[in-house]
């Protein structure tokens, strides 16, 4: 399994796109310059009114497919 680190500032506005289906996927650039891309879905748990901000750990298993998302611990 592989770790990837990156931090994510989207505003309410942005997620809606992603919610109602216009945009599909987030792409995002991991601390070591990796870009990431995966389901906006994977996202739901960490909306609130401001939207999705924060450090995440997405972790991938051997065949580069998604096992999880996870905020990190301030």
């Amino acid at each position: 399994m592989q770790r990837f680190y990156f931090r994510l500032q989207i505003s309410p506005t942005e997620y809606l796109r992603h919610y109602q289906g216009s945009a599909g996927r987030v792409v995002v650039r991991s601390h070591d310059g990796r870009n990431l891309s995966f389901p906006a879905s994977n996202l739901r748990q960490f909306v609130s009114i401001n939207g999705i901000h924060g450090e995440f750990c997405l972790t991938v298993d051997d065949n580069h497919r998604l096992v999880s998302i996870e905020r990190r611990s301030p």
